[in-house]
């Protein structure tokens, strides 16, 4: 009997034909320019790819604040048919475009043809040169002068991304001028803001793409790219931005605390804009292409073919997985040294439980688990409170959390460091100490939140620091004259992953210089140490451990010292028939009641590993 047209004979056995791949889920990640990419395995029958080009830098300034550099443009593709043992084309890898420049073109040829990314445009430079951000696969950031002198954000060309944002402008405050955000490969970048005549935000980074399902989580940033550069700030208060998710680099923050920085190494993100005097913007990030060579072997099967496939170490494997939600919480970061330091951020704070997405794990594999410590606080004027260290499961990692502002002199107070939560800003005679940025760099949903902004005083010991950020709120801003007490830190996160109900991640407290009124900025809900006012004999509190908790701002005197943020947190719930071991012995596994459905939890107080067997 003759086989159906759309069918093929299988030892005997009539099925339809099924292409299939046995590449191993092999993934090449090529940083360099090469004749070819990879030469596949002899089974690989269909690939994945992803092309990002370099990312735009960020502008420079010597006044005024300078918008971000956009993200590199971005094209992908899935189940791209090969003939297995073939050398793949050529790949070109563009460069991070230099200050205020575009990135270079990436490009890969595929079946004959050349796929090309463009680059990401340069961020728009300020004074004295005020230039616009620059048209690219997505573009640059304006940035922001005094009125007038405003620039035009660059727009996205080759349908490869989004444009960049718009600055704000000022000739009456510095306070007011602010940088825009250079485009994503999946966003706009976000404009800045102005909220008084004497304070604005810049704007953040748009956010590149996540496409880890078709290449995985080891190249670019956990899989994601093209993400744009955070605009600019040239003096507090007010805050620069992040950048966005893909490897924006960070918006520098003037008039002298914080440079820009570079998108992430070859992951097309584009750099931060200026805003420290004088200063450059960073540099966008290198371009990657990743390719993943596919497992799959669906249809029918004759037993020849599958021994064969099996004796060349080809034929897909069935290796089982389990499903875990999991809790990863940074160490917080330590608080500010000054007669009123800022208090600092909670630890990064990212969880699956409840609702969220869970991690897909292999049985049979030993993963290590990072436990941040809590960052120490500042013994010497003028220097803020250290940030405290990222915790790492798996593929989630949480950043620790931005250190408190520390003293300053004239005008150039200590503001608050960016992290997982950020800082708060310090008290100072003038001007007072900006927040830090929280959620940096960014996750979503966000890991945290910015410190608030410090006040200033009199003299006399009347300064007043801002709280630390938490992982559910901002640190609290300080009220003006010693008399009003410090900011509190913001609110930690609650969370039932251990099936009780526990608050963690709270930001600590900001110092207090004066004798009157409340003696000290609380810490926020969930391990965030307590601000300092030893001139009501009242020193500042540690963070608490295992909490994520930021330490507590100094306050009254030089002999009061600021306070280090707690350790960090690991905590993975798993099903209940799953087999796990954890090392060493001081963590520990619970097996927990219904309605739970005996779900164990292995909780991480230490660095250690879990192993599923």
């Amino acid at each position: 009997m003759a086989s159906p047209s759309n069918s093929s004979q299988n030892g005997g056995i009539l099925g339809v034909s099924n292409k299939t791949s046995f590449g191993k889920c092999t993934v090449t990640t090529v940083t360099a320019g090469t004749p070819s990419a990879v030469t596949t395995q002899p089974g690989t029958r269909f690939f994945n790819y992803v092309i990002a080009a370099g990312g735009g830098g960020g502008g420079s300034t010597s006044g005024g604040a300078a918008g971000g550099g956009g993200g590199g443009g971005l094209k992908s593709a899935s189940c791209v048919a090969d003939c297995g043992a073939t050398a793949l084309g050529a790949v070109v890898i563009g460069g991070g475009g230099a200050v205020r420049s575009n990135g270079g073109v990436s490009s890969f040829v595929v079946g004959g043809s050349t796929i090309t990314s463009c680059g990401g445009g340069g961020g728009a430079s300020s004074f004295p040169a005020n230039e616009n951000g620059t048209d690219g696969a997505s573009g640059g950031g304006s940035g922001g002068y005094t009125n007038g002198t405003s620039t035009t954000a660059g727009t996205g060309i080759c349908g490869q991304g989004f444009a960049g944002g718009s600055g704000v402008t000022s000739s009456s405050s510095g306070s007011a001028q602010a940088g825009a955000g250079g485009g994503g490969a999946g966003a706009v970048g976000a404009n800045a803001a102005q909220p008084s005549s004497t304070n604005s935000n810049a704007g953040a980074g748009g956010a590149g793409l996540d496409l880890s399902p078709l290449v995985g989580t080891t190249a670019g940033v956990c899989g994601a790219f093209s993400g744009g550069g955070g605009g600019g700030k040239r003096m507090a208060p007010g805050n620069a931005a992040a950048g966005g998710l893909g490897g924006g680099g960070l918006g520098g923050l003037g008039p002298a605390v914080r440079a820009a920085t570079a998108g992430a190494t070859n992951s097309g993100g584009g750099g931060g804009g200026a805003g420290k005097e004088p200063g450059t913007g960073g540099l966008g990030g290198p371009g990657v292409v990743v390719i993943k060579e596919l497992n799959k072997a669906s249809g029918v099967w004759s037993m020849q073919s599958q021994f064969s496939a099996q004796s060349q170490g080809s034929w897909p494997k069935f290796i089982p997985t389990v499903s875990v939600d999991y809790l990863v919480i940074a160490g917080g970061g330590g608080g500010g040294q000054a007669c009123a330091g800022g208090g600092a951020g909670a630890g990064g704070f990212r969880t699956s439980f409840p609702g969220g997405t869970k991690l897909i794990l292999e049985e049979g594999t030993t993963f290590s688990v990072t436990i941040g410590a809590g960052g120490a606080g500042s013994n010497s004027a003028p220097a803020p409170g250290a940030q405290g260290v990222s915790s790492v499961f798996s593929s989630i990692t949480s950043t620790g959390g931005g250190g408190g502002g520390g003293a300053g002199t004239g005008t150039n107070p200590a503001g608050g460091q960016p992290g997982g939560s950020g800082g708060g800003g310090r008290g100072a005679t003038a001007p007072s100490g900006s927040a830090g940025a929280g959620n940096t760099p960014p996750t979503s949903p966000p890991q945290g939140f910015p410190g608030g902004v410090g006040a200033s005083g009199s003299g006399g010991y009347q300064e007043t620091a801002a709280g630390g950020g938490g992982a559910s709120a901002a640190g609290t801003n300080a009220s003006p004259g010693g008399n009003a007490g410090g900011g509190a830190g913001g609110a930690g996160t609650a969370n039932s992953i251990t099936g009780s109900s526990v608050t963690r991640a709270g930001g600590g407290g900001g110092g207090t210089g004066g004798n009157g009124g409340p003696a000290f900025g609380a810490g926020g809900a969930g391990g965030g140490g307590r601000g300092g006012n030893c001139r009501q004999s009242g020193a500042a509190v540690v963070g608490t451990a295992n909490t994520g908790g930021g330490g507590g701002g100094s306050g009254g005197n030089a002999a009061c010292k600021s306070k280090a943020g707690g350790s960090g947190l690991v905590v993975v719930r798993l099903p209940g028939s799953t087999g796990v071991s954890i090392a060493p012995g001081s963590n520990s596994i619970a097996t927990l009641p219904g309605p739970a459905g005996g779900c164990k939890v292995a909780t991480f107080t230490v660095s250690g590993t879990l192993t599923l067997s």
